[in-house]
């Protein structure tokens, strides 16, 4: 507009000249006048600037600040002119937005510091106030929150009036609030508002900000901090404890993925199985397999490669272990101590072969994109991949439920638990009953490294993780039962997660030991005990 003025002004009467010798400077607007400001390449003027762009209403707003956050925005201080580069490599006049074919090599980035950085990211988060997208209007106005810049009180105030989406508009009223609170001129009446919106919020930041407050402030100011902050860690410890339990039961569904199968062995054929943690680690190496030939082959079906990943682990581990049953394990039956150190062994040897074949290194599975990310719940963050192993594992535990008391299989296990001899005098044929199981167990170890392997390192040492935590399991839940496994396996889970805090990952575990071992003596067949061979024996 301002070209156009000076184009016509040779057609002007010499009165007119001296008006718009007073207009023009308010014909150019705050926006023009804040893009000059970024020529002198100081810091007071570019953060006068910066503000001055971000309340402008000027359409290249937007476009000058991200220019500017990104370090595109160019200068030159012999001519006055302010260039933005754009991501596609063009050239833009930042005053008038018309294309210029190339910056002067004159030219030089605006500087920015620290203090600069922040009033930038409150300054886009302003522009982005308006946005269609009500997700982007509620990190606009986290941003502004955390800032609480108070150039951006009036661009809040009237995002706040128009805003519909109840999300948005508590984000909005929680900005107005720390904006106001830190305002040196607001009233007493407006900070009690700020810090009940404040307190509305009640996350870490908004107790961070609380606890900033200076402490020369009006009585009723301070007396309302310190109930907002006493209120906000109350709520803080409750969300802490929701957490913790969270995490426990993620643990203990791992725990529960990698004991169901001993259970079954350890229950029906009372086999103390050391090498059943290497079979955790055959499942994780099972999906790494599954997941580099699909990569390799077939990209399209990469999403689908842990669904391909939990039957292949399931008949490689299963098959393993019948062949470990056949050939080893029923050499030594009725005597423990040869059976443990054989299974010892054994995982040793399995573990080498991994090694040998893949290397010791770690090897990396990727999760797939449904697996991929978190929400939040409150004040407590979920993820993906740890709800989607506590519903699947919660499906496997349902499905061998269902397989032991409708199948033959499973009839014909149970009859082998209570009774083998007499089992067998109704025509059971054990040895079948016994590597079946072993199989059965060893399967589900396999699609128990399927799941640890989107949350753990696949290594041959995966196993070793998970073995003495499984036994401890199978222990307390009670020998051979499923519903004593489940128990047992959340109850460690939860209790591990809230010991851990107050005495360390280490020192929890150790506590959780003594606890069990102090449990046993008094309950020697555990939470929920099981007639079978083992108890008979």
């Amino acid at each position: 507009m301002l070209t156009k003025v000076l184009r016509n002004v040779r057609a002007l009467p010499f009165a007119l000249l001296i008006i718009l010798a007073t207009v023009l400077p308010v014909l150019a607007g705050p926006f023009e006048d804040a893009i000059g400001k970024f020529t002198t390449d100081d810091f007071s003027d570019t953060e006068e600037a910066i503000n001055a762009i971000a309340t402008s209403g000027n359409p290249l707003a937007f476009t000058v600040i991200s220019a500017l956050q990104d370090g595109r925005l160019m200068f030159d201080a012999d001519a006055k002119k302010v260039y933005v580069t754009q991501p596609d490599g063009k050239s833009i006049d930042a005053e008038t937005g018309a294309p210029v074919a190339s910056v002067p090599d004159s030219a030089s980035a605006v500087r920015l510091n620290n203090r600069l950085r922040r009033s930038v990211e409150a300054a886009m988060s302003g522009l982005t106030l308006s946005s269609p997208d009500a997700g982007k209007r509620i990190e606009a106005a986290q941003s502004i929150f955390k800032t609480h810049d108070e150039a951006m009180l009036l661009a809040i105030e009237g995002a706040l009036a128009k805003e519909t989406n109840k999300d948005a508009k508590q984000a909005f009223t929680a900005a107005r609030g720390a904006i106001l609170l830190f305002k040196d001129d607001a009233t007493e009446a407006q900070k009690l508002d700020a810090i009940a919106a404040i307190r509305d919020r009640g996350d870490q930041e908004a107790l961070a900000m609380l606890s900033d407050v200076p402490a020369d402030q009006p009585p009723a100011v301070t007396h309302a901090v310190a109930s907002a902050i006493a209120a906000i860690q109350s709520r803080l410890a409750i969300w802490s404890a929701v957490q913790n339990a969270w995490y426990g039961l993620s643990l203990g569904s791992v725990l529960l993925l990698a004991a169901i199968g001993l259970a079954i062995t350890f229950g029906v054929m009372g086999v103390i199985n050391m090498a059943h943690g290497e079979m955790v680690m055959i499942g994780a190496y099972v999906t790494f397999v599954v997941q580099q030939v699909i990569r390799n082959s077939f990209p399209g079906l990469f999403d689908y490669a842990l669904v391909i990943a939990v039957p292949s682990a399931f008949i490689v581990a299963g098959a393993i272990g019948i062949l470990i049953e056949r050939t080893i394990i029923r050499f030594l039956y009725g005597r423990p101590l040869e059976t443990l150190l054989a299974t010892w062994g054994l995982s040793l040897v399995l573990q080498q072969a991994v090694r040998s074949l893949f290397g010791p290194t770690n090897q990396e599975v990727a999760n797939p994109s449904w697996m991929s990310g978190a929400f939040q719940l409150g004040q407590i963050t979920i993820t993906y991949n740890r709800l989607w192993i506590l519903c699947f594992t919660l499906a496997v535990f349902v499905i061998l439920l269902a397989m032991l008391r409708y199948t033959a299989l499973g009839l014909e296990m149970r009859a082998v638990t209570q009774n083998r001899r007499m089992a067998a005098s109704m025509g059971i044929a054990t040895s079948r009953v016994d590597a079946l199981t072993f199989g059965l167990g060893s399967g589900i170890a396999g699609i128990a490294g399927v799941a640890l392997s989107q949350i753990d390192n696949v290594s041959p040492n995966l196993g070793q993780s998970y073995i003495i935590d499984s036994f401890m399991v199978v222990v307390f839940g009670g020998v051979g039962n499923l519903w004593g496994t489940l128990v047992g396996a959340f109850t460690l889970g939860i209790a591990n997660k809230f010991l851990e805090p107050v005495a360390g990952a280490v020192l929890g575990k150790i506590a959780i030991l003594v606890l069990i071992i102090l449990f046993i003596q008094k309950r020697p067949r555990g939470l929920f005990a099981l007639k079978g061979r083992a108890v008979e024996a």
